[in-house]
């Protein structure tokens, strides 16, 4: 029987000086942990998560890497980060369900939210689960459909009326 293989979360949060709003993820996908010094993959870089085409459709603007993603995270203050710091996949998918949870990025986000009081958003139902459990009193919280193509139910259009709805606008 193979070894469980320990994942440790490849990115930083990513806080901008303005944050308003923290988008709050699980965990990178397996195609993705190795991609930490790539310059054109971030946070939700496989290619079928379709974050960034929802996000490019939202703000009207491309963002083909990781420079172009944080400028436009800068200037809408939105911060990123994910709810997990290391875990064990199993049965080696990308679900949420297959994550078993080995630390938490508690530390960072408590920093996080003590320091600037954003506006949380969870990117799955799993999402809000776990920071409800290890955040209970934050309220200031809401989810928005899973970027995941798997998550169906609506199409990409439909998911960036709702997140134009609830991230914040580009004041500048």
């Amino acid at each position: 029987m193979a070894k469980a293989v320990i994942e440790t979360h490849p990115f930083e949060a990513f806080i901008p000086k303005n944050i308003r709003c923290l988008v709050v993820g699980s965990f990178p996908g397996k195609e993705q942990t190795q991609y930490e010094l790539d310059e054109t993959h971030w946070f939700y870089g496989a290619p079928r998560n379709q974050l960034w085409k929802i996000l490019e459709i939202v703000f009207k603007r491309e963002l083909r890497n990781r420079k172009e993603k944080q400028q436009l995270f800068e200037d809408a203050g939105i911060g990123m980060t994910d709810i997990i710091k290391s875990c064990v996949r199993r049965e080696g998918t990308n679900l949420d369900e297959n994550l078993e949870i080995k630390e938490y990025n508690k530390k960072v986000i408590e920093k996080i939210l003590n320091k600037h009081q954003p506006k949380v958003l969870f990117t799955s139902r799993f999402v809000e689960k776990e920071f409800k459990k290890l955040f209970p009193d934050y309220k200031n919280t809401d989810i928005l459909p899973s970027p995941s193509p798997r998550y169906f139910k609506l199409r990409i259009e439909d998911k960036a009326k709702i997140y134009k709805e609830k991230l914040p606008k580009i004041t500048k």
